[in-house]
């Protein structure tokens, strides 16, 4: 798949084009801290959603890159996030669940 926007059949996530663009750079960049975490957050996001198809197979070609399980990413995220502020100098509006 890759960065088309979703179908009338693929429901549409309302943050999809900010994703998209946050996941090529997860794809394109190497494992960093903030790469994971943002990982971990798409990840939770688009779970269980109907559609965003794309997303969700970029999300599981980027684990497979580093070689990580669902499990081992949220390990490693829990660790990140007990250390610190993942999102430095942005405050808390740039954690974005939702």
């Amino acid at each position: 798949m890759g960065a088309n926007a979703p179908s009338e059949d693929n429901q549409a996530h309302p943050l999809w084009h900010k994703d998209r663009m946050t996941l090529n750079q997860i794809m394109q960049g190497e494992q960093t801290d903030f790469h994971l975490v943002e990982l971990a957050r798409l990840r939770i996001r688009y779970n269980g959603f109907p559609g965003a198809k794309d997303i969700k197979v970029d999300i599981e070609k980027a684990l497979k890159k580093w070689n990580l399980t669902e499990d081992a990413l949220f390990e490693k995220t829990r660790a990140i996030h007990a250390e610190g502020q993942v999102y430095r100098g942005g405050g808390s509006e740039k954690e974005d669940w939702s």
